[in-house]
């Protein structure tokens, strides 16, 4: 079993000794990588955060108010049919 596993590291570009080669391509690479993503400017930053925040508040409330609504519904079934 242990030839299968060794097999496998060998096809897929070596093992524990090209680690180190390989970790700083990758790295290498992404480096590259980030070069190129285009970065958005701090207004819209912060524009977008606000929306954000603003949306989570709006569906916590919405969430609440339907929280509530769906309780008192459910404890008025209850005392309906348990009395």
């Amino acid at each position: 079993m242990s030839n299968v596993a060794t097999t496998n590291q060998d096809q897929r570009g070596g093992g524990i000794a090209t680690w180190p080669a390989r970790v700083t391509e990758y790295f290498d690479g992404l480096r590259d990588e980030m070069r190129l993503v285009t970065w958005p400017a701090w207004k819209q930053v912060r524009a977008t955060t606000i929306v954000v925040i603003a949306a989570v508040f709006l569906f916590a409330a919405y969430f609440a108010v339907v929280d509530e609504l769906v309780g008192l519904g459910i404890e008025k079934l209850f005392k309906t049919f348990s009395a």
